[in-house]
């Protein structure tokens, strides 16, 4: 007798078994994840280029005080010879694009956008000279981290706060090493120190002390260009001779 499961065609399965199908997915996209996490591990030699990603929100308009801050943020950066990656977006993320191209004449510097769909958010902006799109935030995060040396946090809403804790607990967990992880501005300083006072309760201990010392907090842009130049400079020296 036939198995009516396989319809005389070895192991198939029907797409009407809903429960084996259901199975093979899953089996499927575990798969594909164990693949993805075997390839991430890898990672190069040397790094051509010392990036640093600039995560801030997509609301500030153009004539904000905030929005030309990071601007010029980003085009100091661009001069020291360092890679600008963004969201890709508008806001902040425009600003910093910007930047590069103020800063390199719109030729030579490398301003980078890591988009995600999403049903309501505007196409890249026009300072990005490299594009990428993904359909997760998920990808689009991992992203973010394989292709960045240093992070730097502008003033944000929920999804710079997303990005933000995930950077923090990479590094808390040494997924990520000596990765400079900068807060610029009175609202972050405000987020670590709410952190410390619920999280390091000596009553229900949720993290450790040193957790709280990851994030750098700084008041201005000077003070971003000095750590982000230590870091640059280590990066430098640590790179092997060709």
């Amino acid at each position: 007798m036939t198995d009516a499961r396989s319809n005389g065609t070895g192991d198939a399965v029907r797409l009407d078994d809903e429960e084996q199908v259901a199975e093979i997915l899953r089996g499927s996209v575990m798969s594909l994840w164990q693949t993805v996490n075997a390839l991430t591990r890898l990672r190069p030699t040397r790094r051509a280029r010392y990036s640093v990603t600039i995560f801030g929100s997509a609301r500030i308009p153009g004539d904000h005080w905030v929005y030309g801050a990071v601007r010029d943020l980003a085009a100091e950066l661009t001069r020291r010879d360092c890679d600008i990656i963004t969201g890709g977006g508008p806001g902040l993320m425009q600003a910093a694009n910007e930047g590069v191209h103020l800063a390199s004449g719109g030729k030579e510097g490398r301003s980078v956008g890591i988009r995600v769909e999403l049903p309501f958010e505007q196409n890249v902006n026009a300072f990005v000279t490299e594009a990428f799109e993904h359909g997760t935030f998920f990808t689009r995060l991992h992203h973010f981290v394989l292709a960045s040396d240093a992070f730097v946090v502008v003033p944000g809403g929920i999804g710079t706060v997303l990005e933000t804790m995930m950077v923090w607990q990479l590094l808390q967990v040494r997924k990520l090493h000596e990765t400079p992880l900068v807060l610029a501005g009175r609202m972050y300083k405000e987020l670590v120190d709410w952190c410390a006072t619920h999280m390091l309760r000596p009553d229900a201990a949720l993290a450790s002390p040193e957790d709280m010392s990851i994030p750098v907090c700084v008041d201005d842009g000077p003070s971003i260009l000095r750590v982000i130049g230590e870091h640059h400079d280590a990066w430098r020296k640590a790179q092997p001779r060709t």
